[in-house]
């Protein structure tokens, strides 16, 4: 071939693959336009920054479904909630993905709650009801009023609990806004609020107790349940110290009166969910909704809980400062329930136990350094969440002083160490917040048992994690841990009672789907059995 030849066909070539490029070009500008995420974010290297927020962009990251399989709605502004469509960069694609009919019932609620949400005209109408303590029919929109009560790992799982029975009974979900929701949570409806106006006549709604004539275990109990004289609200006393009266809310025959009930004001510390499988009227639609049955709090809770701009300040810099770069994160979260500060010796050498022999973490070698060869080196960042800071220092130590056997280069790292649990302190619950969604993105994950931070961080995260066994006499168990039976949280306190048959029964036995808990023997939990 003669040079002129080729040297022509090399400029055409050079031509064709311009032509190539500025093709692919428009065609990331034209599926960044689909979505709300700025289009420079799809352009950049592997570490890009917007505004003060870094966040790791892998070429792959432009094909990240930013709306979690339809899970999400579109029409937000992005701004206003920086991580409801940023969270995706974070985090590896979940395999569960949402059921054509969840996306549905989520759509239509939606609906529902612009419709119905506050100081809309159906809305005020209801106001007129509660202020004559009587249901007259008329309302098209009935309600469930949540109280913001206990804990924030407590919160978010009965918020979630409460959402759930609000699809299945066509409510519209209302918020306490307590001390700090609205600096925890985006709103998750768009064009309308789930936070309850600070006029609402009920005020105050924290007054409810299980002493209160409106709780529904007092009206069974006093027999003052008449069809004929509806109330307008009813009480639902569903905490971890409710009695057989109050439990009555998951038998059937119940609900048949409560769907009549224009407002339940609901109080609970309970991850709830499990006993509304239980219900036969609703089995048919939650099977609908949750055809693998464990995945209903991983989507409910990654439907609800965006992290407000600036509790997603504190994820994206801590994530991006200490654990974008590692090849693999493992997470481990200490609750010890425990009189003393700590550390103690017995829970270190447990979490230390579970992590080896799992081999969620590597062995050391005290014989002599270990030289890996080059290119083989792999990182593992380990994120800590306790109260105490003598845990994280105790394993980072560890690695410092010595090799590990497989040359494997371990960091330790952990955001905070508050000394002991504020349940009231805003800044408090705002880190808390983040270390939970910072745990939900990791890798591999060991929580304590009956710890519902843990409990939060697998189910967002997707995660069947290492639970650590409830140490006894402060002596270390053997073994160690246990791998959990599904991303499921746990059901604490649930009723124990056939409703036909009106005795006491074991919940725990009636369908393949709902178990005992691996932490708490007493405890039900959703499991991805189906008797279908």
């Amino acid at each position: 071939m003669k040079r002129g030849s080729s040297s022509g066909m090399l400029v055409r070539a050079t031509v064709v693959l311009a032509g190539l490029s500025v093709l692919l070009s428009l065609l990331l500008i034209l599926s960044a336009s689909r979505r709300s995420l700025p289009l420079d974010q799809f352009q950049r290297g592997r570490f890009e920054a917007i505004g003060s927020e870094q966040v790791s962009s892998a070429s792959s990251d432009a094909a990240k479904d930013t709306l979690l399989g339809g899970l999400l709605p579109v029409g937000f502004d992005d701004k206003s909630c920086l991580s409801r469509y940023r969270s995706a960069l974070y985090r590896k694609t979940s395999p569960h993905l949402p059921s054509p009919n969840l996306v549905k019932r989520l759509r239509k609620y939606e609906a529902l709650h612009k419709r119905c949400g506050p100081n809309t005209e159906l809305y005020n109408r209801t106001m007129q009801q509660i202020k004559s303590g009587h249901a007259d029919g008329t309302t098209e929109c009935s309600y469930i009023l949540w109280i913001s009560y206990s804990g924030l790992g407590n919160r978010i799982l009965t918020l979630a609990s409460a959402f759930l029975y609000a699809l299945l009974t066509d409510r519209v979900l209302l918020v306490d806004r307590g001390s700090d929701m609205g600096d925890l949570f985006c709103e998750p409806f768009l064009e309308t609020s789930w936070l309850l106006p600070s006029d609402f006549p009920l005020n105050p709604i924290n007054a409810f107790s299980e002493k209160s004539p409106e709780s529904y275990g007092n009206m069974v109990k006093n027999a003052l349940i008449r069809d004929k004289l509806l109330p307008s609200h009813v009480y639902l006393h569903l905490a971890h110290d409710y009695g057989d009266s109050d439990k009555l809310f998951f038998c059937e025959d119940d609900q048949l009166f409560l769907e009549k009930v224009p407002w339940l004001v609901l109080r609970s510390d309970n991850y709830f969910v499990p006993s509304l499988f239980l219900i036969p009227k609703y089995e048919e639609e939650l099977h609908q909704l949750f055809p693998q049955r464990d995945t209903a709090f991983h989507h409910l809770g990654r439907y609800l809980f965006q992290p407000t701009n600036s509790v997603w300040g504190l994820i994206a810099r801590y994530h991006q400062a200490y654990l974008a770069r590692a090849d693999k994160i493992l997470g481990i979260q200490i609750r010890v329930f425990d009189t003393g500060t700590g550390p103690f010796e017995h829970v270190l050498d447990q979490i230390l136990s579970c992590s080896l022999r799992e081999n969620l973490l590597p062995e050391i070698s005290k014989n002599g350094a270990y030289v890996p060869r080059a290119g083989t080196t792999r990182s593992k960042a380990v994120l800590v969440t306790s109260l105490s800071s003598g845990y994280s220092e105790e394993i980072r130590n560890m690695y410092w002083e010595h090799p590990t056997a497989n040359g494997e280069t371990i960091s330790v790292y952990q955001p905070s160490h508050e000394g002991y649990q504020q349940t009231e302190k805003q800044t408090h619950n705002m880190k808390a917040w983040a270390e939970m969604y910072l745990l939900s993105l990791s890798d591999a994950l060991v929580t304590s048992s009956w710890s519902t931070f843990g409990y939060v961080a697998q189910g967002l995260g997707g995660l069947r994690s290492w639970i650590l066994v409830k140490p006894e006499n402060r002596t270390a168990p053997d073994p160690p841990c246990g791998r959990a039976l599904s991303m499921e949280p746990c059901f604490h306190a649930p009723p124990f009672y056939d409703c036909k048959a009106k005795k006491g029964t074991d919940t725990g036995a009636l369908v393949p789907h709902v178990v005992h808990c691996e932490d708490m023997s007493w405890g039900l939990k959703l499991v991805d059995k189906d008797e279908w």
